[in-house]
């Protein structure tokens, strides 16, 4: 009998503590440098208007509220589309800069929630693992230590 399942299910089951712990340490980290910054979301933000910018809700909110920003400094243009003379231009690119720092931090957050989700299912497939090699094995012992032989087809 193989050691391969039980192996398998060891390091799924290592692999998926590891990455729960990584995932929860990074939105951590994530969480901790946005509310450093100590934004607060927009009184004109489609929702959670008026709290701190620390977790990927508010983080969204803010980032559609400076595309509204944008959108009104640059009188409905682009940043590309304003010309380089308008000193309108360095406030809306700045507005685009933070609102892709925002979206950014809004992936990193999902990223985290997916890689801690991974990590659960990792586990759990690791004890999976472990479950079917001791049931494979206690079948084996009661039919006198011999596997049965797969059926062919001659």
């Amino acid at each position: 009998m193989t050691r391969l399942p039980k192996i398998m299910g060891i390091a799924s089951m290592v692999v998926g503590v590891l990455a729960v712990v990584v995932g929860v340490a990074v939105f951590l980290i994530v969480r901790s440098e946005l509310s450093a910054q100590r934004i607060t979301v927009s009184d004109d933000a489609p929702f959670l208007a008026g709290s701190q910018v620390t977790g990927p809700l508010t983080a969204y909110s803010e980032a559609l509220a400076l595309a509204d920003h944008a959108e009104e400094i640059g009188g409905g243009k682009t940043y590309a589309e304003i010309p380089s003379d308008d000193p309108a231009r360095d406030k809306v690119m700045t507005a685009d800069f933070l609102q892709a720092s925002l979206y950014t931090s809004v992936v990193a957050f999902g990223v985290c929630a997916l890689i801690i989700a991974l990590g659960i299912m990792f586990f759990f497939v690791g004890l999976t693992f472990r479950s079917l090699d001791e049931r494979t094995a206690s079948l084996v012992a009661a039919s006198g230590g011999e596997a049965a032989a797969p059926a062919s087809d001659e």
